[in-house]
């Protein structure tokens, strides 16, 4: 997992063509946890936006309604994308309180993968182990960030046994803290000295080097645990140091399939863990390709079996969430599955709540043929006009007259 950092998001990257360089992330955890921060500062730092808010200032990206920023926290789903390295990462930022679980269940329906934040100062709350529990139930990929390390409570190893508390033995650290700039790379046995948005990669000395091999066997065992090979565990207990690259790629396979769950230290405020962060979610995470379909079926219910995630396939899509812009007007936040959303395209609405689900979900049931209107990328509140949407993207599409969340 080489580092390598992000640049400012030009119009061909807004609009991949290639579902396999598009990641769409959720971001859960308890309320406070630091998630808006977290997603603030993956934004500055792959240059998508030049100077970061805050959540006090009510500066925030994706804490853009008025009730939010005088709340000081998350009331509504937002939708922030970031380029690096080449791949368009959409980033879900969700409410951490029970009030608004709505939001966080249409994050998780837009989403490929979950990122669980988790504060180095606070405990681990019961709705996050619920939503963890539901994500285990369908095998969404899951990372773990411990954040807030820069909070003067904060304490790293108590939040990482909690974490493995909550969530499983299949939790590990990939790397070891060692003060407020320096982590150790458990794999790479390679410290990194973080300054700002540069990172410095040095040889560890020869204490650092004991305290790497003491916490990296537990590390391998358990990637290896994971692995396709069925030779790899004999031969590493025969005293085979596997390579490098082997241990990388079973990780990130194992990731990718739901089976195995990276812990990486996170400071937002310093940008420690950042680069990190971004290599797990780019190289680990799984492409929209590389996800399950959510259930298809025809407005009569009828189970459909043929659909694919590709540009070329028959248009799926989903409305996640709908607002109303005072100067736009009505705004449907739009995942795509399959096939390619333009504006001006005839599409089918359909929406069979009280059929599929035998209760009101807000609308009766209908079905409409509309016409996509002016499509755009969403940061936050900010609209940037686009002219496509591939399968495995998130777009905004404007003035849609009937379509409703869930539709």
């Amino acid at each position: 997992m080489a580092g390598n950092n992000g640049s400012r998001a030009g119009s061909d990257l807004r609009t991949p063509t290639d579902p396999g360089r598009i990641r769409n992330v959720v971001l859960v955890g308890p309320p406070g946890s630091g998630k808006t921060t977290l997603v603030e500062r993956l934004l500055h730092h792959t240059g998508a936006i030049d100077r970061m808010g805050r959540v006090e200032d009510g500066t925030t990206t994706s804490d853009s309604d008025q009730a939010e920023q005088r709340q000081q926290r998350s009331v509504g789903l937002a939708v922030c994308p970031v380029v690096h390295g080449g791949t368009k990462v959409n980033l879900v930022d969700t409410p951490g309180y029970a009030d608004f679980v709505g939001e966080l269940r249409a994050g998780l329906r837009a989403a490929d993968c979950a990122l669980f934040v988790v504060g180095a100062n606070d405990g681990i709350d019961d709705a996050t182990r619920l939503v963890w529990r539901e994500c285990e139930a369908v095998g969404m990929p899951r990372a773990i960030v411990l954040a807030k390390l820069d909070n003067a409570r904060a304490d790293h190893d108590t939040s990482l046994d909690e974490a493995r508390e909550a969530f499983g033995d299949k939790v590990m650290p990939l790397y070891l803290r060692r003060g407020d700039h320096v982590l150790a790379g458990l794999l790479s046995r390679r410290v990194f000295v973080h300054d700002g948005p540069t990172r410095t990669v040095v040889e560890p000395d020869e204490d650092e080097a004991a305290r790497i091999e003491e916490a990296r066997g537990a590390l391998i065992e358990a990637i290896i645990e994971e692995s396709e090979d069925e030779t790899l565990m004999e031969r590493y207990l025969g005293g085979e140091d596997i390579d490098f690259d082997t241990l990388v790629d079973d990780l990130e396979t194992a990731v990718a399939r739901g089976s195995f769950f990276p812990v990486l230290p996170v400071s937002a405020v310093t940008g420690v863990g950042i680069v990190e962060l971004l290599e797990i979610i780019t190289n680990a995470f799984p492409s929209p390709a590389e996800h399950p379909l959510p259930v298809v079926t025809t407005p009569a219910g009828e189970p459909v079996d043929e659909v694919q995630t590709g540009p070329d396939g028959p248009l799926l899509a989903e409305v996640v969430k709908t607002t109303s812009d005072p100067y736009v007007g009505r705004i449907s936040v739009v995942r795509v599955f399959s096939g390619t959303l333009r504006p001006d395209m005839p599409v089918h609405v359909s929406g069979h709540f009280a059929t599929f689900f035998g209760e009101d979900r807000g609308h009766a049931d209908h079905d409409e043929d509309e016409r996509i209107g002016p499509m755009s990328t969403p940061m936050g509140a900010h609209l940037q006009s686009v002219d496509s949407c591939v399968a495995g993207d998130i777009c905004a599409v404007a003035k849609l007259g009937r379509a409703e969340t869930g539709d």
